[in-house]
């Protein structure tokens, strides 16, 4: 019976193994280019965010019902399918791990009780599919300051095409195509997507801002709405939110750093009762 139960387990655990390799396998593999989802996004109202597609139905069902996080995946660029999948293999890699550990040990002669796989496997995928989430939202932390530094450098280069006597389009624009890196790849994106749709690049860069989460960016849209449409001189407004927004990433960082050190003094405190241990010791057993 034992015997019979652990190939049921190692039959399960490399099945499980063999579908997640297959799936690996099957998002590795270049597909062919939905042209349908890129002029979706082209081609939207106003005010609409962009339909994500490029999934089996399946896998957006099972998406829909992790309820992902919207805005820090739409902030690294993922999809709520890519989110699922990503949790999906996570979990099968967690589920299958015990028992392909029982199958090893049973084949060196140690016999396992058929709990401890089954309750270490659903353990395991619950852990690793939570680790496959935190993950996301620790690059998307990680994503949001790196795009509010940016924001604060667009401020300036927006500040002073203004003061060269450009027009609010073309200070965007222009300021844009000057640094490179991803994030003024969105920004680029976003206004050449307004240009093509012949709306405002304020309004786009708005709607970029609430997709992603990054309200310092629609700060940048709403601004220089007033500029383009009441001709308002704003470079001295720009500047002053580029200083406010550097001194309050400033605040955040040195408020993270103060989290930080306030969490190594825990361990500090426990070294010193110790060492304090230690040179008491010797009294204490002399008595």
């Amino acid at each position: 019976m034992i015997l019979n139960w652990q190939l049921a387990v190692a039959v399960v655990g490399g099945a499980v193994i063999g579908l997640g390799l297959f799936l690996v396998v099957r998002e590795a593999l270049p597909a062919t280019p939905a042209l349908a989802p890129a002029l979706r996004r082209l081609h939207q109202p106003p005010g609409q965010a962009p339909v994500a597609g490029g999934g089996p139905d399946w896998l957006g069902g099972f998406s829909r019902w992790l309820r992902p996080p919207h805005r820090q995946l739409a902030l690294i660029g993922r999809t709520p399918e890519q989110y699922a999948l990503s949790v999906l293999l996570s979990a099968l890699v967690g589920f299958a791990t015990p028992a392909l550990a029982s199958a090893v040990l049973f084949a060196g002669g140690v016999a396992v009780p058929l709990v401890v796989p089954v309750l270490g496997s659903l353990g395991m995928a619950l852990v690793a599919g939570l680790l496959a989430h935190r993950s996301v939202l620790a690059r998307a932390d990680s994503a949001r300051d790196e795009f509010r530094q940016a924001v604060c450098t667009y401020l300036d280069l927006v500040a002073l095409q203004l003061s060269a006597a450009h027009g609010p389009v073309q200070s965007l624009e222009r300021a844009a195509a000057v640094c490179d890196g991803w994030v003024f790849d969105r920004i680029r994106e976003s206004l050449r997507i307004a240009q093509l749709q012949m709306h405002s690049p304020w309004d786009e860069l708005q709607e970029l801002a609430e997709r992603i989460g990054i309200a310092e960016l629609g700060d940048v849209g709403a601004i220089m709405r007033s500029s383009g449409s009441e001709g308002a001189q704003v470079h001295e407004t720009l500047r002053s939110r580029a200083d406010s927004l550097r001194d309050q990433i400033r605040t955040d960082n040195l408020a993270r750093a103060e989290g930080v050190t306030s969490r190594l003094d825990i361990p500090g405190s426990l070294l010193v009762f110790v060492l304090l241990g230690f040179a008491v010791y010797p009294f204490v057993a002399r008595l």
